[in-house]
């Protein structure tokens, strides 16, 4: 049998209808036991491929989770981070798990989970 080109291939195939080549493409899984979905979702190219790059996150939100044991001090730390009063930032610490900070650079909020660690809080940064 003659070895075809891969010109001469994809001449024949743009001669076969939808139906016809999606069953060669069903014959050709079989016999050679592979899938040809990888080929198929290989990644976009253009404009839509750069909107749906995940994008890196430069955002972040740091949650109070746990007063721990220390309250005053972790009180003390939230007044330090936010510009709330005395009866807010009680509050805030009283009713974890809230938000301490949002939106911020994600060295503030390391910095600022690790000054609630350090109080005794549980924290996390989303």
């Amino acid at each position: 049998m003659a070895k075809l080109s891969q010109e001469d291939l994809l001449a024949q195939f743009e001669e076969m209808t939808l139906i016809e080549l999606s069953e060669f493409v069903k014959a050709f899984e079989e016999k050679f036991d592979v899938t040809a979905a990888a080929a198929v979702a290989a990644a976009p190219v253009g404009p839509a491929a750069v909107a749906d790059a995940p994008e890196e996150q430069d955002e972040f939100d740091v949650i109070l989770t746990g007063a721990g044991e220390k309250k005053i001090q972790v009180i003390k730390v939230v007044r330090e981070l936010t510009s709330l009063g005395l009866k807010e930032a009680k509050d805030l610490v009283d009713g974890a798990p809230k938000p301490v900070l949002e939106k911020v650079a994600k060295e503030a909020a390391e910095k600022a989970a690790e000054s609630l660690k350090g109080a005794g809080a549980s924290v996390e940064v989303k």
